[in-house]
This record gives structure tokens, sequence and C-alpha cells, in this order.
């Protein structure tokens, strides 16, 4: 009896070591703009939201790139897309409430509210402030749906779409990290204060890529003090518990516009099945598949990533048209 009572004692005294080891508290959006938010990054106000936000290429451009990032991610998952882009094309990447720099929901919007449709709506406003009437929208992971949500909802404001190992139907992931599963057990409050070790946010990111070696320490900082942004770890927590009842697949096939399907083969949170439902679902959309990547092509490759939205956009020299709504679907590789 006296061995098991050192040994919980023990237990008690690693957990409680454990607990203080990953406690970090919030920090300020001041103290990470320095780093995270140069030039051209901007801020703006929409009905009360704080927004981060990067508007860049010609403003002439009648369709705007919009871009949407996914969970726990930020706008700088599109950098290498931006910098291949915004030569000819006008984009535009943002935080969406409760992720990156724009901190938590609130204003005119519910707070604690981070279903997809929310952020629709948020993305909607949004696009009315910058007096974007008609663009392409291109969301990856989460920020897929938020885009299919917005084509769905208003398409008169979307010419086409580009969906990047988008999320939509109720599909198994192959893993899920750690850390991950952790923000969907635990009380918001708990998650808030505590999901911030650097070692599960490396292996959450580790099992994002499809070649883990490309996870980078500059990456994982980005990734690491995003999440520890005031706010964003409660965020993520409520994001997460709402997703299994966040869903609307049905949507999907009631949209009818040139839609691009990128994913990547080695994707292990949102797998090839959910790809093959999206084109089955959306008339004359093409899926392109990405070999060796996994969640975030875009980010992993950006170059392997974005030749077939070029060639989408009809930004490829080499291609005679842009990709249509009417063009075959490629096979998965």
């Amino acid at each position: 009896m006296q061995v098991l009572v050192r040994i919980f004692g023990v237990l008690l005294m690693l957990s409680a070591l454990a607990v203080a080891l990953t406690q970090a508290p919030d920090r300020p959006v001041d103290s990470l703009v320095a780093r995270w938010a140069p030039p051209p990054s901007d801020f703006l106000e929409i009905k009360g939201q704080l927004v981060h936000l990067r508007d860049q290429g010609p403003r002439d451009d009648p369709l705007p790139l919009l871009l949407i990032h996914g969970s726990a991610d930020s706008l700088h998952t599109w950098e290498g897309w931006v910098a291949g882009l915004h030569g000819r094309k006008r984009v535009i990447s943002f935080d969406l409430p409760g992720a990156g720099l724009s901190g938590p929901i609130g204003g005119a919007y519910p707070a604690d509210d981070y279903r997809a449709d929310t952020l629709a709506r948020f993305t909607l406003d949004l696009l009315a402030a910058l007096h974007v009437q008609r663009c392409v929208l291109a969301g990856n992971g989460f920020g897929g749906e938020v885009a299919w949500r917005v084509a769905a909802a208003a398409p008169a404001r979307v010419e086409r779409l580009i969906l990047v190992d988008a999320t939509g139907y109720d599909i198994a992931p192959e893993r899920v990290p750690l850390a991950l599963r952790m923000a969907r057990l635990a009380a918001p409050a708990f998650v808030g204060r505590f999901l911030t070790p650097r070692p599960l946010v490396e292996d959450a990111l580790k099992t994002a890529y499809g070649d883990p070696a490309r996870v980078t320490d500059l990456l994982v900082d980005r990734h690491l003090e995003m999440l520890q942004r005031e706010g964003n770890r409660r965020a993520l927590a409520l994001r997460l518990r709402a997703a299994p009842v966040d869903l609307a697949p049905a949507r999907i096939a009631t949209l009818h516009l040139p839609t691009l399907i990128l994913w990547g083969t080695l994707d292990r949170l949102t797998p090839l099945a959910a790809a093959q439902r999206f084109q089955h679902d959306i008339a004359g959309s093409r899926l392109v598949v990405l070999p060796g990547l996994g969640h975030l092509p875009q980010e992993e490759d950006a170059a392997q990533s974005l030749a077939p939205v070029r060639a989408f956009l009809g930004l490829d020299d080499s291609a005679t048209h842009p990709v249509s709504a009417t063009t075959a679907a490629s096979e998965p590789a």
C-alpha cells in the first residue's frame, strides 16, 4: 500500500510539472505585430471586428483573388502563392476571426461563434468593406469550407472557386494530432491557458505536411505564437468542438461555378476521399492531385501547388485558355 501511495504521489508531481511546463499566458497582439505584421500588412475594423489583412497587386483587377486559411493558421500560409501571383493579380489574404492576429470574434458577430456560416458572413462583409463586388475565392482546409459556403450563399459574388484540401464532409481523418485531440476534448478555458507546448505544435505540423522534414523552426515559431495571441486557443477549442455538428454537405451540390479542387496525396487530416466527393458533387469541377504533399500544399510546395491555379486563372502563358467549368476532371494519381 505504501508503495502504491508513493507511486501515486510521484504521478501527481509529474502531472503538476507537466501542467506548469505547458502553461503559457496569452500574448497581446501588439507584442506580435513587429514580427508577423510588417508591411504590407494592415489592420481594418469590420463591424467592430479587427482583421489583419494584406491587399497586394493591381487595384484595377476586376476579379481579385481572396485567400482563406484553415484552422489554427494565418494569412502567412499563402505567402508563396501571393509572391507568384500579385504581379498580375490583386491578391487579398486575411486572418479569420479567432486566428492569426485578428483575435476573437466580436463586434456585430456573436461572441464565441466560430461556425462556418458565421465566418462566411464575415468574409462577405470584408469583401464589401474592400469594395470587391466579385472575386475568385480560394480556401484551405476549414478555410475551403468557408469559401464554398460563401459561394453557395452569394453566388453573384464569386466567379470561380479553388478548394485546397477543404473540409465539408463527415469523413474521418487518418490521423488527428494530439494537440487537436486535446483541444477538442478539454474545456475551452483550459485550452486557452495550457495547450501550447512546442512539441505538440511541431507534431501537428508534421502531421499536416506530406514530408515532415520540411517543417522548419520558423514555421513552428509562427504557429506557436499565433496560437498564443489573446483568445486564439479558446477560439480553436470552440471551433473544434462545434465541427462535428457544423456540417452542410447538401449545399455543396448546389454550387454551379468553375471549381478547381487541389489535394495532397498524403493528406492525413482530410483524406483524398473528400476530394473525390467534392469532384462528384460539384458539376464540371476539376480535381488535381499533388503527389507527395499533405494538408497544406500551398505552404509545403508553393510552386507545385500554384501551377494548376495559374492555369485555372488564365495566368499560365503556356496555357491557351483557363480551365473552365466543363473541363473533364483529372483522375487522381
